[in-house]
């Protein structure tokens, strides 16, 4: 292949990459705002800058493209799991993943809360999709139970543990008007996230026998 066609190709694929980008960004304001059943192409077009056939040419249906966002939300967080973690330190293994649990939360407050709405209504879409999730939890308990049994932790549930980790960092993301309400925070005001993640971190350090 030329070089002047292999060029060619990458600015059409980097071209469809931006598109795509625009209209995952403005699927998830929609679907955020109204839900599944409230949501229509047609509003999502308009969001992303392009007509509705514009639109289609990329998905097939506003139900594939949901789907597509919650997988691609849960594979991000694959990322920041627990045991995805290079450090040998438990301490520092939990205050890392602590962090960019609510760093994300906090960068993508809509897709956080587009994920649990999906949970909350008892995942219909992710129900088929749960065997790599489950996957990577195991390898977190794993872990946990590791720690434990080599007496560098105090016993915990490793289940139980990282699933309050979930909730208390997601809390801030899902429940972020009630938050900044008592924060005394406006809309616009960022939060305070090295006071929190130090509370947070505090929280579970001393559950498990650590300190800060």
């Amino acid at each position: 292949m030329k070089n002047n066609e292999i060029g060619a190709r990458d600015k059409v694929l980097e071209r469809r990459r931006r598109i795509m980008d625009s209209i995952r960004a403005a699927a998830i304001d929609e679907f955020a705002e109204k839900g599944l059943a409230g949501a229509s192409t047609q509003s999502i077009a308009q969001r992303a800058g392009l007509t509705k056939p514009q639109l289609h040419y990329y998905i097939t249906s506003k139900e594939q493209l949901y789907e597509d966002i919650l997988l691609l939300i849960l594979y991000e967080w694959e990322d920041i799991f627990l045991g995805a973690s290079v450090e040998n330190d438990p301490a520092s293994v939990i205050r890392h993943y602590i962090r960019r649990k609510l760093e994300y939360s906090q960068k993508n407050p809509k897709a956080s809360r587009l994920f649990t709405t999906e949970i909350a209504n008892g995942a219909p879409f992710l129900s088929r999709h749960w065997a790599k999730h489950v996957s990577a939890t195991d390898n977190a308990v794993k872990l946990i139970q590791t720690w434990v049994d080599e007496g560098r932790i105090k016993p915990v549930d490793p289940l139980l543990f990282q699933m309050h980790i979930w909730a208390v960092t997601q809390h801030y993301a899902d429940f972020e008007a009630q938050v900044r309400s008592m924060m005394k925070l406006g809309p616009n005001d960022p939060l305070d996230l090295e006071r929190i993640e130090k509370e947070v971190s505090a929280l579970f350090l001393r559950a498990c026998g650590l300190e800060l």
